[in-house]
């Protein structure tokens, strides 16, 4: 069977003896690559001579919804017992100290270490949530973009793609409480946030305009990895008028993220408020549909959960830094019988495994349940192909990408390593299984991002030097 585009250009090829198509595990798969995408699929055939063949099996990579890069610096320093009400609110009190010491370069830094680490993951694309925007003091730097440049810059070098959504932050609580020292950085008015994110556009989009238009941002898309979203970090941090003020001016159809309903006292003072529940009241007072990313969404009724599912808005999940700060449980079984959609990210960067997060966001399910199987469909009973599927199409609408073995796809794709045990003896049904259930070393070999290589057995061009690099920094800052 052959799936092409009609257009032909100059073209790679490479060979797959099992590939994780939108039909299944196919064999003997061609696949020609023009301009960095998918150009032609050709399965149950043979190769030409000289054509390059991947020694494993191949899976479409995911996107990673939800990174904040800097507090990847401060992984694991938390995990000591200072107060036996420890929760998220005195885990932020640790990270507003960290920011105060980080500078634009060590920024850079971190976050080139990271995103080689998200790729050795099989994640290729990061939705990167960007909300240290300023100086220790919280001055503008004299380019208000400079720590988003610094991200981007990591991200050209690395070659991850990424999905910047710098996050507008002007308050300290619900009801426009004033924003406190620890903040500083963050704090941007709507007319500051708004000339940054129009400096971001035109430079994304290769222009100087002041404005930002719909046929720019569709451009931006065609043509490179990157792309731009609007992002409020919560609704304690934002008022309404900030949200439709943004909107109106910004919105060209692009992703849209915010925090919600992360924690119960964020519901608690959500009410105490304004007499309804997060979601709720983004979905009464805004609206939503399929632009928004919910990031986490853990404390959720039955009518939210309804809510987000008819809207077509994603829950952004990121399972590891939820279980580490106490967050809670996602109603995940709830969600997807109600027919929502959700994708995973790494958040705080606790942990850096795709797999990690789908088997963790499963097995807490099973065990708030006491029950096995609990992510899964109708269509689709093996729960890790459930899972990976889910991923998969909830990061590319939360990220406003196109990834997947498919024409038109940007040609983004691992390769798992064949040779170990599990994967050897499995029948192809259930290879993805083995592999997030079973398999917790990293089997992921090689890693292509629009067609290039930025992974090869297992390693990154950049790594070395990169690592080295990174532990100076944790020492600077942490030290």
């Amino acid at each position: 069977m052959t799936i092409h585009s009609g257009t032909r250009q100059d073209s790679t090829f490479i060979f797959a003896k099992q590939a994780w198509l939108p039909t299944g595990w196919q064999h003997n798969v061609l696949f020609e690559i023009v301009d960095g995408n998918f150009a032609q699929i050709t399965t149950d055939t043979t190769p030409p001579d000289g054509v390059r063949r991947l020694q494993g099996p191949v899976l479409p990579t995911l996107a990673n919804v939800h990174s904040h890069a800097f507090q990847r610096v401060m992984a694991g320093m938390a995990e000591v017992s200072l107060n036996p009400n420890d929760s998220f609110w005195s885990w932020r009190d640790l990270m507003y100290k960290i920011v105060r010491r980080l500078s634009p370069r060590q920024v850079h830094v971190i976050a080139t270490q990271l995103y080689i680490d998200m790729l050795k993951a099989g994640y290729t694309q990061v939705g990167e949530f960007h909300y240290l925007h300023h100086d220790t003091a919280g001055k503008p730097y004299r380019d208000p973009a400079e720590m988003a440049h610094q991200l981007l810059n990591a991200a050209d070098r690395t070659g991850i793609g990424m999905t910047l959504l710098p996050a507008l932050y002007s308050y300290a609580g619900f009801g426009a409480q004033p924003p406190h020292q620890g903040q500083a950085r963050f704090i941007h008015s709507s007319d500051s946030y708004l000339q940054l994110h129009h400096q971001l556009a035109g430079e994304l989009a290769g222009t100087h305009t002041a404005k930002f238009t719909r046929e720019q941002f569709t451009r931006t898309h065609a043509d490179n990895r990157h792309r731009l979203g609007i992002c409020f970090h919560s609704l304690r941090a934002v008022s309404q008028h900030q949200i439709q003020a943004v909107l109106t001016e910004l919105d060209h159809g692009q992703p849209i993220h915010i925090h919600i309903a992360e924690q119960q006292k964020e519901v608690s003072d959500c009410l105490n408020w304004s007499q309804q529940r997060p979601v709720e009241w983004l979905h009464n007072h805004v609206g939503l549909d399929e632009r928004w990313c919910l990031i986490h969404a853990t404390h959720l009724n039955r009518d939210e959960i309804q809510m987000i599912a008819d809207s077509g808005a994603v829950a952004g999940l990121c399972p590891s830094t939820e279980a580490n700060l106490g967050d809670g449980i996602f109603p995940g079984v709830a969600f997807t019988q109600a027919g929502g959609q959700w994708s995973i990210g790494s958040d705080s960067h606790v942990c850096l495994s795709a797999t990690e997060e789908l088997r963790l966001l499963e097995y807490s399910q099973r065990l708030r349940d006491q029950q096995r199987n609990r992510l899964y469909s109708q269509s689709q009973n093996h729960v890790g192909d459930h899972l990976y599927t889910q991923a998969l199409a909830g990061g590319n609408q939360a990220c406003g990408i196109q990834l997947g073995l498919a024409v038109g796809c940007r040609a983004d794709f691992m390769v798992l390593d064949a040779t170990h045990p599990l994967l050897m003896a499995s029948q192809t049904p259930d290879l993805i299984n083995r592999w997030l259930f079973a398999c917790h070393e990293n089997l992921i070999k090689d890693v292509f991002v629009a067609g290039k290589q930025c992974i090869q057995d297992g390693h990154h061009d950049l790594e070395d030097n990169s690592r080295g690099q990174f532990a100076h920094v944790i020492k600077q800052v942490i030290g």
